[in-house]
């Protein structure tokens, strides 16, 4: 059985085809500057080198278009027609209170994520793009939306709930909905492996530590709380987000600075965090780069994040009465040793022990904490695509 796995954004389209007989990729790739000049594709079938094409790009039919024909290229066929893709498996960002997993797409989901688009306006319009531009180019391959969010449903009401008035929960669905739910589920499963556990009988913390970043309690295989709220801004400082703040900050930046709401939204989401704070960069490595070099204001950058990290651990381990293990992944949680060093800096009174020596590791499957930890601390590399791939494949095939 052959599954694509797609990924839209508003300008940019991430795949991978998987052949779950064995679960290995087939091929992966990259479309970039979808509606912008100077498009392309990066393409890279199964043991070959990448493949760069420049092309104009005017939509996502177009790039949906490009991706299937980049699968059947005759000079280097990942596929010999379309009618080999079995399933295709979409990540959706919000699919808020209604989807609770994983489900087969039909015009009522289609519906249902659209009246999302104002939860999560930059994320559900794109990724319902690509879902109609499959459905014109592979009509008869049927299609399986994975939700972001949907792992986070099992929380519960005092945890997601905010305290502000109820009826604005029960009218306008304001509450926490968490993100990244994909990745903390794949984790939080591949740890249960690791340790020779069932995941019913392990309390966990998983640290997807990126450009963007969420933390998650999770207890008995499901999420009982996590770091993001509403929207993706609620949280850990991020490469751009500002994260957690005093609500009363808004209205005062917007006085003093003349900002409208669109202009203080687009401050704290795209002009905050890392970037604002250090005033080098949102990509970790630079900041991390130029704090070496002595930058102050990069340092505090860092100080304040691995700061939030930490709070975070310390707090979810007191609503987990204590963690079996602690999970790092994501861009900056599997490749930064010195983020995980120093997020585990001076924690040994709450059992956790990093293994210095074993944490000089990138990217790599692996129990980082020393022999004697109470607390586990694991590097695993996330899998988001494919845990959307499995989850479709047990959809289409139940």
């Amino acid at each position: 059985m052959k599954i694509l796995v797609i990924n839209c954004g508003s300008s940019s389209l991430k795949y991978q085809l998987f052949n779950m007989q064995n679960e290995e990729v087939l091929a992966k790739g990259l479309v970039e500057r979808i509606g912008l000049e100077e498009g392309k594709i990066i393409h890279q079938p199964q043991g070959m080198d990448k493949i760069t094409i420049g092309k104009n790009i005017p939509n996502h039919d177009a790039a949906i278009s490009l991706v299937f024909s980049q699968l059947t290229h005759q000079e280097y066929p990942v596929i010999n027609s379309l009618n080999e893709i079995n399933a295709i498996g979409h990540r959706v960002v919000h699919g808020g209170t209604k989807f609770t997993a994983s489900v087969l797409i039909d015009d009522e989901v289609k519906k249902s994520i659209e009246e999302l688009f104002e939860l999560a306006p930059l994320h559900n319009p794109p990724n319902l793009l690509g879902i109609k531009s499959c459905e014109k180019i592979a009509p008869n391959v049927p299609q399986v939306a994975v939700f972001d969010t949907a792992f986070h449903q099992t929380m519960p009401e005092y945890a997601y709930v905010y305290g502000i008035p109820y009826e604005d929960y029960e009218q306008f669905g304001v509450r926490k909905y968490g993100f990244h739910g994909t990745s903390h589920r794949y984790v939080s499963e591949r740890a249960a492996e690791m340790l020779g556990q069932e995941a019913t009988r392990l309390k966990l913390i998983t640290c997807h530590l990126g450009n963007g970043g969420s933390i998650t309690a999770v207890a008995s295989g499901q999420s009982i709380e996590t770091s993001m709220g509403l929207t993706p801004l609620e949280g850990l400082i991020m490469g751009t987000r500002c994260g957690d703040i005093d609500p009363a900050v808004i209205p005062f930046l917007m006085e003093k600075k003349s900002m409208s709401i669109k202009e203080i939204n687009d401050y704290l989401n795209k002009k905050s965090g890392v970037l604002g704070i250090s005033g080098v960069s949102s990509d970790f490595r630079d900041v991390e780069e130029a704090a070496l070099a002595g930058n102050k204001r990069a340092q505090l950058a860092l100080d304040m994040f691995t700061h939030r990290v930490k709070r975070y651990i310390g707090a979810y381990m007191a609503v987990l009465n204590g963690a079996d293990a602690i999970v790092f992944t994501a861009g900056l949680g599997e490749n930064s040793p010195e983020t995980r060093e120093q997020v585990c800096a001076d924690m040994e009174q709450l059992g956790i022990k990093l293994d210095l020596e074993s944490n000089k590791v990138r990217g790599k499957e692996k129990i980082i904490s020393t022999v004697d930890s109470k607390v586990k601390v694991m590097l695993i590399p996330t899998n988001e695509e494919l845990m959307i791939a499995r989850d479709t494949e047990k959809i289409v095939y139940k």
